[in-house]
């Protein structure tokens, strides 16, 4: 491989760190990069595969905290429905 494709993948892998920081899905990223950065999406899906081979621990753990932040927000806009239901009713039923 040579030098301006090592420096190409890991000018990839720094992005992929960037996406993570953000708390992107793999999907989002290559998506982002595919857009911002003109990377195709081929090539941020590789490199993202090889980094989870090589960081399993880390991307379980990533995948397991996104996915309970997003059961918390689903959680806290349920209670935001039923609250904003609660007062629009109180206010149609005259009651402050």
């Amino acid at each position: 491989m040579g030098d301006s494709s090592a420096s190409y993948i890991h000018m990839v892998h720094h992005l992929i760190e960037e996406c993570l920081i953000f708390n992107m899905s793999k999907e989002e990223c290559v998506e982002a990069l595919s857009k911002h950065a003109n990377i195709k999406p081929v090539i941020t899906s590789t490199v993202w595969n090889e980094l989870e081979k090589e960081n399993k621990e880390f991307f379980e753990a990533y995948t397991r905290g996104r996915d309970q932040r997003a059961t918390e927000m689903e959680k806290m806009q349920r209670i935001q429905s039923r609250l904003d239901a609660s007062v629009r009713e109180n206010i149609e039923n005259g009651k402050d």
